[in-house]
């Protein structure tokens, strides 16, 4: 293998969290493949969460992703595992694919079977902490703890609102560079970016698709 299929993702819930980020994904699948010695082919960003009995459906890059690197008769290569998916089950069905694929944090020695051990311990690990969560919000609502600070409500409030302002500025600063793409190929107005993005499967922060409106608000962000 000298050659690989990049695969970027981050999810509308998780993006500009330490590690996860599209240019943090990129850097580390540069200094992999600089290692190895091989060379990117192409390069596929996806914005989409990984949850979901439809998440395939709903991240069209993937599919793309298989198909080139089936078509190169090369690998795909992902920066972490879980840029993949969390899921067992879903990266069974990636797999099945017949694709080979690489995650550049565990090396290219890892084969498949490390893989699905890799994304088992993952899943359990996700499961574990949902369940720890909701019994300590079960064991505060029977001891009769009231949920939120309703004495603090314009604090938390402002809070919300700062952290929300945040991750809208994080959600441009990952949508950019695929929008500096689309523009590289041509896409100069809001409508045809949006269109563009659109048609890719990208959605916007909260989910929907893009309009002028929302193209115009990215960029006034950025």
């Amino acid at each position: 293998m000298n050659k690989f299929i990049s695969y970027i993702r981050v999810s509308t819930v998780q993006q500009g969290r330490s590690g996860l980020g599209i240019e943090a994904q990129r850097e580390a699948i540069a200094r992999f493949a600089n290692t190895e010695g091989l060379t990117v082919l192409a390069e596929h960003v996806e914005i989409e969460t990984g949850k979901g009995a439809n998440a395939l459906d709903r991240r069209p890059q993937l599919p793309a992703a298989l198909a080139q690197a089936k078509h190169a008769d090369c690998a795909v290569v992902v920066a972490k595992l879980c840029r993949l998916s969390r899921d067992v089950a879903f990266i069974s069905g990636v797999m099945a694919q017949k694709v080979p694929f690489v995650v550049a944090k565990l090396g290219a020695d890892a084969d498949p079977f490390m893989l699905h051990i890799y994304a088992a311990l993952a899943e359990k690990e996700r499961a574990l902490i949902s369940e720890r969560t909701r019994a300590a919000l079960q064991a505060k609502k029977a001891q009769g703890a009231v949920q939120g600070n309703r004495t603090n409500l314009h604090i938390a409030q402002a809070k919300s609102a700062a952290v929300n302002r945040a991750n809208a500025s994080t959600f441009a600063a990952n949508v950019l560079p695929i929008v500096r793409q689309i523009q590289a190929t041509g896409a100069t107005t809001f409508r045809a970016i949006a269109a563009a993005l659109n048609a890719r499967g990208i959605h916007t922060a909260r989910g929907g698709a893009w309009h002028d409106s929302t193209m115009r608000n990215l960029f006034a962000r950025a």
